[in-house]
């Protein structure tokens, strides 16, 4: 069967890990909480418990893995694999790759989590045979990854590929966890959505959307975009705005990087071709011409597996040179 490559998507709340092998088949995932406790202290403890538990249980040995990728939360320094901060699990300047270098005796490469989702998608998903691709993931916040010429583009300071934090509202623009205001991240995440929800009904009375909220259902993302495919005005309205805002910033991507893929990930892109076809058509509406017609806008087709996919691709990729 050959030796398998361990993929782990290392996030806040929880940590997705697969066994994969060369071919980039998951063999077997699992998914387990992550204690950010003492300030991150247990987390690889944890994740190196948890694999040699599974190997125990599959009956295999630590020699028939050929090494770690993981994808970390933050901007991480790709040379060393150490993360520079990241707030949510209480670590600065951590040297991830080190640390489970040490307790694992394998080889492991880190790069950042959007970084890695994009390596994914370019290796087994929507991206799959480009080389150009910029991959966004619209969750509870933006993110992004961005691969030129097949490698990972990571900036002078690991902070390449900050799409969420591209202005797009000049204006009076909703204030962002990173301090600034009208951020992609504050118009085009399930939280921004919501909060574009919000601002609209307040301003109109009747609606599919209202009626389902005065009938008990929590407003979210997904409520919107279910009533918009009912054809509630007020929440086709809502989704149009996102992908105005959307649409505009990917095609200032698209203007600088000419990818020949945008892959749209994320738990909001669940919404399908409601969202995808309207953003297509602001960034086709927007980019520069010859960018327009060379670069294609897609629906990300991996989802949660994303992630270790392509953490696994880059320890491969690593291995082989």
């Amino acid at each position: 069967m050959g030796k398998w490559l361990v993929g782990v998507d290392l996030g806040g709340t929880s940590t997705k890990l697969a066994f994969i092998n060369t071919s980039g088949e998951i063999i077997y995932k699992w998914q387990v909480v992550t204690d950010i406790s003492e300030n991150g202290v247990h987390i690889i403890p944890n994740i190196v418990k948890e694999i040699d538990a599974k190997l125990a249980e599959l009956k295999k040995k630590r020699s028939e893995l050929l090494g770690i990728g993981m994808g970390a939360p933050g901007p991480v320094r790709s040379e060393s694999g150490s993360v520079y901060e990241a707030i949510n699990l209480g670590w600065r300047n951590y040297p991830l790759k080190d640390v489970l270098e040490k307790k694992t005796l394998l080889p492991v490469v880190i790069d950042n989590d959007a970084n890695m989702a994009a390596l994914g998608e370019m290796w087994k998903g929507a991206g799959q045979g480009a080389k150009d691709l910029v991959c966004i993931t619209l969750g509870t916040g933006v993110g992004g990854g961005v691969i030129a010429n097949g490698q990972v583009v990571h900036g002078a300071s690991g902070a390449a590929g900050e799409v969420g934090h591209i202005t797009v509202v000049t204006e009076n623009g909703a204030p962002c966890n990173c301090g600034h205001t009208g951020c992609l991240e504050t118009v085009a995440s399930a939280t921004g959505i919501v909060r574009l929800a919000k601002g609209a009904l307040t301003k109109k009375k009747i609606s599919l959307l209202q009626e389902k909220i005065n009938q008990g259902n929590l407003l979210s993302a997904k409520l919107v975009f279910e009533c918009a495919a009912e054809g509630d005005k007020l929440s086709l309205e809502i989704i149009e705005q996102t992908s105005h805002y959307l649409g505009m910033a990917l095609a200032h991507i698209g203007n600088l990087l000419n990818p020949e893929k945008i892959v749209i990930g994320g738990g909001v892109s669940k919404a399908g071709d409601l969202l995808i076809n309207s953003v297509r058509t602001v960034f086709q509406k927007h980019a520069f011409k010859r960018v327009s017609k060379s670069t294609e806008i897609l629906q990300a087709t991996l989802g949660n597996n994303a992630g270790v996919i392509g953490a696994a691709w880059l320890i491969k990729n690593q291995l082989d040179k």
